[in-house]
């Protein structure tokens, strides 16, 4: 987890919001029309709950009932624990994804790429077993809608934490996994391992304590809901990594391809060019010549021959090559630091060689 959460974004690719947004927008879009998609019909729904709950009392791990019992005979621990779970999931989360952007931004990345993979895979999870929740099973199951037994307290009816009249916009058999436990231990474990103050951190293992007695106290999920939700988190954070080097591939070839054609254009590569690793000092039309416009030694048909040697031979004593389309200085001129052959001035220092004895023999 440490590990993935220090990963930086990748260099070159600085997140911004306006491209962030309609990521995070598409992939709520997706989620949101696939528990439309999915919904199963209710025969199938219904048993699937009824099999969890038969694995939970095999195993003694069916607190459920008790406190759905509890929920719904308290108004002061029903009422708050509705509200809960109709607005928590959509509030926490986006605030903490804000806090990631403003105060980790090198953890942004990394993690909100954790969520969104989860959410994706809870996603497969409605779609594969489509699952009644508890509030929906027979009434022999000992199980109180406790949303709908206090209706008159908030805006939703019969249909969850869906508004009043808008039951028909959500997927009732989207329990299985909990990814209101999922989201909500996200949100813990980047407040846990990200926040500097000990409330920060008392609030990120409490959060998702507190939203799992509130599924389970409103009879919305059941405990093995919550567990294959933490699951979900978990695949999904084995994935980020390997995700990321993908993203990361696929861009990084993009813009070395980009980058590479428009090098092909600047150079001038492609027909009728030079070759890849060709010289403008080997260009066919322009002779490397010495002294005198005598053709170098290695200079032949107008082109450099031993690109090492002949790259040099404007260095070598008495020989400089001739770049200026046969133009040659008058006498008596010389360019900087121009070298002379070994025994025998060049043309221009012979010259100011014989205007010096000549005025020194006046």
């Amino acid at each position: 987890m440490d590990a993935v959460a220090r990963r930086p974004a990748a260099a070159g690719s600085r997140l911004r919001w306006w491209t962030e947004l309609p990521l995070l927008a598409l992939v709520y879009a997706a989620y949101s029309a696939g528990r439309l998609v999915a919904r199963g019909d209710a025969l199938t729904a219904a048993g699937h709950g009824q099999t969890i709950l038969r694995w939970e009392e095999l195993l003694r791990l069916d607190p459920e009932r008790a406190l759905n019992r509890l929920f719904t005979a308290t108004p002061a621990l029903g009422v708050p624990a509705d509200f809960a779970y109709a607005a928590l999931h959509y509030l926490i989360t986006p605030v903490v994804l804000v806090w990631l952007w403003n105060r980790r931004p090198a953890h942004y990345r990394a993690l909100r790429t954790w969520l969104m993979i989860a959410t994706l895979i809870g996603l497969v999870g409605f779609t594969l077993l489509p699952t009644a929740p508890p509030r929906l099973l027979e009434a022999g199951s000992g199980f109180a809608d406790t949303m709908a037994h206090f209706s008159s307290y908030g805006w939703w009816g019969e249909d969850a934490s869906a508004p009043r009249g808008l039951g028909g916009m959500t997927n009732q058999f989207a329990a299985m996994p909990s990814l209101h436990v999922g989201w909500a231990l996200w949100c813990g474990v980047v407040l846990w391992r990200h926040g500097r103050s000990r409330p920060t951190r008392a609030l990120g293992v409490a959060y998702p304590l507190l939203i799992v007695l509130v599924v389970m106290g409103t009879a919305n999920h059941y405990l093995l809901d919550a567990l294959a939700g933490t699951a979900v988190m978990g695949l999904g954070l084995l994935l980020t990594r390997p995700a990321l080097r993908l993203v990361d591939g696929v861009r990084g070839r993009f813009r070395a391809g980009g980058t590479g054609a428009g090098v092909g254009r600047d150079a001038g590569v492609g027909p009728g060019s030079h070759a890849a690793g060709a010289t403008p000092l080997a260009a066919a039309d322009t002779p490397v010549t010495g002294a005198g416009n005598a053709p170098l030694a290695g200079a032949e048909n107008g082109s450099l021959a031993g690109a090492k040697r002949d790259l040099r031979a404007a260095g070598a004593p008495g020989a400089h090559a001739n770049v200026s389309g046969g133009c040659q200085t008058s006498a008596g001129e010389r360019f900087p630091r121009q070298p002379t052959r070994r025994g025998r001035p060049a043309a221009g220092a012979a010259a100011a060689a014989d205007d010096g004895a000549a005025a020194a023999a006046r």
